[in-house]
């Protein structure tokens, strides 16, 4: 069974991944005629570039082919890295969207756009409207990343960076938590 085996093969896959200076965001294997589909979604801090893939490629395979027994046949492996459309699901995911608009879907109350500024464990912060305001993860039924075909308006990074360093003293925004 396919899912059965992807958690198998998840922990040997993430070291080889990890060993390759990345994250594993996503491991999938998929009956694909009389062969099996490995699909391995990788993700970095800095994003991962095509050369990065091929390393990461050649790291997972060599582990595939260390533990053919799992598999048992033949297999396909695809590496690849998630697509900007990836809801952002963990705070890895927020932070590497720093500066990035976002669409929320919050579990109660209406949707909105934000640009993301410092992301913690349990909460991002968003510039929402001019407005700084705190989001809990948990208070999200889904983010996506907004594709921008400009610049992000200088005033709005000056603002989360300001946010960020703590020069925010009573000027510039207010702080507002999102519940």
């Amino acid at each position: 069974m396919p899912n059965e085996l992807a958690s198998r093969l998840e922990p040997l896959v993430a070291d080889a991944v990890t060993g390759a200076g990345f994250d594993l965001d996503s491991l999938e294997v998929q009956q694909a005629g009389r062969r099996k589909l490995v699909k391995v979604v990788v993700d970095g801090d800095d994003g991962v570039g095509l050369d990065e893939v091929a390393d990461v490629s050649r790291a997972v395979s060599a582990v595939l082919d260390e533990h053919e027994h799992l598999i048992a046949g033949a297999y396909t492996l695809e590496v690849t890295s998630p697509g900007v459309d990836r809801p952002l699901t963990r705070a890895r995911h927020w932070r590497r969207a720093r500066f990035r608009q976002v669409r929320v879907t919050p579990t109660e109350g209406a949707e909105f756009v934000g640009r993301v500024g410092e992301a913690g464990e349990d909460s991002v912060r968003l510039l929402v409207g001019g407005t700084i305001r705190d989001v809990r993860y948990r208070d999200v039924a889904k983010a996506v990343i907004e594709i921008e075909f400009r610049q992000p308006p200088a005033g709005e990074l000056k603002l989360l960076e300001a946010d960020a360093s703590g020069k925010i003293d009573g000027e510039g925004p207010s702080k507002e938590e999102s519940r």
